[in-house]
């Protein structure tokens, strides 16, 4: 399976967060989202990962840019994760059921171990993918590319 390409329209998708809220792409028509994806909570790497992004939020907010930390561990999960960490600005969806959809979707879903690959998309303002990396399992995004690309838009 391969990465969705940019250019491509973003497909859609309503899922719940940790707050139990529904995370809809089409809700942010007119601001960039980062689907920062993660393979499961708990993890280092995935703790750091979604760290940095609540750690970064102002950045994220002055390049007119949501993130959200994706992954397919169930909602009650990712709640109990984000309080854990003391994340209060940044959502964590939760892309369970079915199963890893929204992973297949953006071409991201590691069938062998069911779960979404490491991986940052960037969408534009107009729903279209804007920028896509895949990253080692154990390597941390480095959230200075995805700036680096923010402020190029």
């Amino acid at each position: 399976m391969n990465p969705i390409n940019i250019g491509e329209t973003a497909p859609d998708f309503q899922v719940k967060d940790h707050r139990d809220q529904d995370i809809r792409l089409s809700e942010y028509k007119g601001k960039r989202v980062l689907l920062s994806w993660h393979p499961l909570a708990w993890t280092p790497v995935c703790t750091d990962q979604m760290r940095s992004l609540e750690n970064s939020w102002e950045v994220f907010a002055g390049y007119n840019t949501v993130p959200l930390g994706f992954s397919v561990d169930p909602t009650p999960t990712k709640k109990v994760w984000a309080a854990a960490l003391v994340l209060t600005q940044l959502s964590l969806p939760s892309d369970f059921w079915p199963h890893g959809q929204v992973a297949r979707d953006y071409g991201i879903f590691d069938e062998a171990n069911g779960v979404s690959q490491r991986a940052n998309i960037i969408i534009d303002e107009n729903g279209i993918v804007k920028w896509v990396k895949v990253y080692p399992s154990a390597q941390l995004p480095d959230l200075n590319e995805v700036f680096n690309v923010l402020s190029g838009s």
